[in-house]
């Protein structure tokens, strides 16, 4: 047998196995064998998680790479992404209750474009399964939250589910998403809006407080943001946040655009897309979003990162931190250890 390179890596071998498969669940064996032998990952490493030190937001991370919300909702392989080497790791999204989410299928690849699309609509478990596994969890890097509302909660009433997600992981997390930005919940982006961005997060803020003084503790509280935002709604949310007092800001989520997908069929799905394709978009949010709010306001960039240049790009259009997803079904663990090299 062929030893695969370090280039490629076990992954290599296992790719064409699981994109034979249907993607969730392909998606559901990688996250079962993740959690049944954690190992794996390190093997598929070859070699020791990369380690260079840095604090962002007050938490002192092993390097600029996390792995980013919606590929473990439940928390179920958190001592596989740990040895996987990344330096953070974000669980989630996450809600009061349990939920089955949007109907199948609803998860599609488009490997000419190495881009996904997915309408998940946060099928989890509930923040309380969550939490108890957060209790049991190693901790070898810093562990955030991503919350999200339920479905059938109206949207007058979301600071209710935020609110009970912040209050049942406060203790456990290392920091908080507050998440307002996927396109899979219906009306969810309109809580970005002026009239109820400001008033939501004021409260939730608030309760932040409210819980740092119980617990004797300080927990970051970053808000996810949309790609298909204009530079105005940008600078606005941007704005908004510093005054607030919000710790950092994540950008970006999954697009409903279809930047350069003409003629590939899976691109009618609804839907948010991730991968190559989202790159230009989530740059330029992060990009504008650093110019509004200056060098030191802390931001994540995340969206289309495939390889360390990938990577490197969004450093410099104002990244603090990094985060994968989509790069990482198409490259596989390696492209932690890729990144990590480079940022």
């Amino acid at each position: 047998m062929k030893t695969p390179s370090h280039s490629g890596g076990l992954y290599a071998l296992a790719r064409p196995g699981l994109f034979a498969l249907e993607p969730e669940r392909a998606h559901e064996l990688t996250l079962a064998a993740l959690a049944r032998l954690p190992a794996v990952a390190q093997r598929m490493m070859f070699g020791e998680p990369a380690h260079a030190p840095l604090e962002f937001c007050g938490l002192r991370l092993r390097n600029r790479v996390g792995l980013a919300a919606g590929l473990d909702k439940d928390g179920v392989a958190i001592a596989g992404w740990m040895r996987m080497g990344f330096g953070f790791v974000e669980l989630g999204t996450v809600t009061p209750r349990p939920q089955p989410g949007n109907p199948p299928p609803r998860l599609f690849r488009l490997p000419s474009r190495r881009a996904l699309i997915n309408r998940m609509g946060f099928n989890n478990a509930g923040v309380n399964a969550l939490a108890e596994r957060l209790r049991r969890a190693p901790r070898e890097a810093a562990i955030g939250v991503n919350l999200g509302k339920n479905a059938d909660t109206p949207l007058a009433r979301a600071i209710d589910d935020y609110r009970l997600g912040l209050e049942a992981v406060y203790s456990l997390a290392d920091y908080i998403t507050v998440n307002l930005s996927s396109p899979n919940t219906a009306g969810l982006r309109e809580l970005q809006e002026r009239d109820r961005f400001e008033p939501l997060l004021r409260e939730l803020l608030q309760t932040r407080d409210r819980l740092a003084d119980r617990h004797g503790r300080y927990r970051p509280l970053l808000v996810k943001l949309a790609p298909d935002l204009a530079d105005a709604e940008v600078d606005r949310l941007a704005d908004a946040a510093a005054t607030l007092g919000v710790d950092g800001l994540i950008a970006t989520n999954t697009t409903v655009m279809r930047p350069g997908l003409e003629g590939c069929a899976p691109a009618a799905e609804t839907g948010g897309l991730s991968g190559a394709p989202l790159a230009p978009l989530a740059e330029r949010v992060l990009r504008r979003l650093r110019l509004r709010l200056g060098p030191s306001y802390p931001l994540v960039g995340v969206g289309g990162i495939l390889s360390g240049e990938d990577a490197a790009r969004r450093r410099e259009a104002g990244a603090d931190v990094l985060q994968i997803y989509t790069g990482l079904i198409y490259r596989g663990p390696t492209l932690v250890r890729e990144v990590a090299s480079v940022v």
